[in-house]
């Protein structure tokens, strides 16, 4: 197994482990948060380090994946993985075998999958992105780098969502919208027109 380091030890990090296990492919070595938590674990995982110890761990055998959650601004995430990519640190792409994505879809780096989701024919996902749990992206459709699709949001066919967005939870965007960068569309609510 490939070995893996969280960034992040929040209630995003635990499902993100979760995940991770159901996998098999990474052996998760330990997660990077606040001083005052390191010493202590998460769902078994103990959190060794800040992110100022994140050099000492880069390696060409090592893989990095953020597990800090998004709610409303990716900016931390963002910041994240450019220190991460300015470090030279492999970024792991996780995929939940509960998950379908089509095999002409594709993925970004550090971007994560979760239990249930749905990627279909031809859908592009950008790096760094949360695909959250029972989340469904339909064919042809686009969700740009530094996105969080939340648990059980559809974009229909053909959609166009740009950087740093965040889709709420049972959100429904109709087929062929286009949503602006660093857009926030509100939870449960059937999404009719573009935000550009």
């Amino acid at each position: 197994m490939k070995d893996l380091y969280l960034i992040g030890a929040g209630g995003h990090c635990a499902s993100c482990i979760d995940v991770i296990r159901a996998t098999g492919v990474f052996n998760i070595r330990g997660i990077f948060d606040l001083a005052e938590k390191v010493g202590s674990t998460l769902n078994g995982v103990p959190i060794i380090g800040t992110d100022a110890d994140l050099p000492k761990y880069i390696n060409k055998e090592t893989f990095f994946l953020i597990t800090v959650g998004q709610i409303k601004t990716p900016q931390l995430r963002k910041k994240i993985f450019q220190q991460l990519v300015n470090l030279g640190a492999q970024l792991a792409t996780v995929i939940s075998p509960r998950a379908y994505v089509s095999a002409s879809a594709s993925i970004g780096e550090g971007t994560i999958v979760l239990h249930d989701a749905l990627v279909n024919a031809n859908a592009i996902i950008g790096v760094n992105c949360i695909v959250n749990t029972k989340s469904l992206i339909e064919h042809d459709s686009v969700v740009g780098s530094h996105c969080h699709v939340s648990t059980a949001a559809v974009i229909n066919g053909g959609c166009n969502v740009q950087e740093g967005s965040f889709i709420g939870s049972n959100a429904v965007l109709k087929e062929g919208l286009k949503v602006a960068a660093n857009s926030v569309l509100s939870a449960g609510v059937f999404h009719k027109v573009s935000y550009e």
